[in-house]
């Protein structure tokens, strides 16, 4: 019986093949109207906190512009359209005033440091792996209701999107190229 021996590379690309095909797809998209919703997520939240963020990316394929302007959910108080922005070094996050135009062909994202769905006086802490129910409201495409997935703290995307933003990072690790198996 002849071994094979194995390298370090060998079993880090075994390991990036392996997690790629178990990785879920995400395949969920909601249709309102001429909106196509999708990749809907938050982040889980510390105990105590008032406030947590939501984010997903919506796609106009109509022929006319539609405006995100508010929500609501069963586990907020409010659910508000936001905007974080950098002025003078400084980070502010305020209110999207009059909603979010989503104009005709576009999409727009809502993710983390930039536009985001703020759920106002939370009932509960958000908790990873829940689906957290939220009520849209579009000025043309009326109301459509989704599910939020709740990713960790600090996740920077949806579904394998950890503090990482969704890739796989290795650390080098010493060669052991020269063990006898």
């Amino acid at each position: 019986m002849q071994f094979r021996k194995l390298t370090l590379p060998s079993i880090a690309c075994a390991a990036l093949a392996a997690y790629v095909a178990t990785a879920p797809a995400r395949a969920d998209e909601i249709k309102a109207g001429d909106l196509a919703i999708s990749q809907a997520w938050s982040r889980a939240t510390p105990k105590g906190a008032k406030t947590g963020g939501g984010y997903l990316t919506i796609e106009n394929k109509g022929s006319a512009p539609d405006r995100l302007i508010g929500g609501s959910s069963d586990v907020a108080g409010s659910v508000q359209v936001h905007e974080m922005s950098t002025e003078g070094g400084v980070m502010k996050m305020r209110p999207v005033e009059n909603g979010l135009t989503i104009e005709p062909g576009k999409t727009v994202k809502l993710a983390p440091g930039g536009y985001h769905l703020m759920m106002m006086d939370l009932k509960q802490p958000l908790k990873r792996g829940d689906k957290v129910p939220v009520t849209l409201e579009f000025e043309k495409a009326g109301k459509v209701t989704l599910s939020l997935d709740v990713e960790g703290i600090g996740a920077q995307g949806p579904s394998g999107g950890s503090s990482m933003g969704g890739k796989m990072q290795m650390k080098k690790m010493p060669d052991h190229s020269g063990m006898k198996m």
